[in-house]
């Protein structure tokens, strides 16, 4: 069954979701029905959009990001208890826009920042990977943010992380250690 959307209940649905846990809304044990008539989408660059005009409000969109979820079906989803919406997604749904490193345990770990303000550690929950363009081999690295979300990370970022990086010298591959893990950044 699909209905139309009405915001004001989305918007409600999310703070209250939000305010129930104190953490983020456990959106994979909702199954609500999809709305139509409403288009959403997040560009390669992390911006979104909703009926074509960029949502300024950063609240807004890390309001919106809370409730984001990948189905099964290769589609991202907005998800309340009562409303399902689809999103367009370019690329991924978050952008990695910075980093820094910490001692933890003795170990030295990445943490990376999205765009929306998630802070991931990279370690194995959140690895990272890189896939290359068969056209170009262009590099595209990837961080696992949650669940089964993934951001991009920005160009700045990825040539920080090789300058920071070591090489193997057997296989030619780059990578760096984070949480006692090495993760690769291509062959050189």
């Amino acid at each position: 069954m699909k209905k139309e959307i009405n915001t004001a209940s989305l918007l409600k649905e999310i703070l209250q979701a939000q305010k129930t846990s104190g953490e983020l809304p456990p959106v994979e044990k909702w199954n609500p029905p999809l709305c139509e008539n409403i288009e959403m989408q997040i560009s390669k660059d992390g911006k979104w959009f909703f009926m074509n005009s960029p949502i300024g409000r950063e609240k807004m969109v890390r309001l919106f990001s809370s409730v984001l979820r990948l189905d099964p079906d290769g589609f991202y989803y907005l998800v309340t208890p009562v409303e399902k919406i689809k999103i367009n997604v370019a690329d991924k749904p978050f952008v990695i826009v910075t980093y820094d490193k910490e001692k933890i345990d003795n170990k030295e770990t990445y943490f990376f920042q999205t765009n929306v303000g998630d802070v991931i550690p990279l370690n194995d929950s959140h690895p990272l990977r890189v896939e290359f363009s068969e056209k170009t081999n262009e590099p595209s690295p990837y961080l696992l943010v949650r669940k089964n979300l993934e951001g991009l990370i920005s160009r700045n970022v990825f040539y920080q992380l090789v300058q920071e990086a070591n090489l193997d010298e057997n296989s030619q591959e780059l990578y760096i250690q984070s949480s006692g893990i090495s993760f690769s950044l291509g062959k050189i």
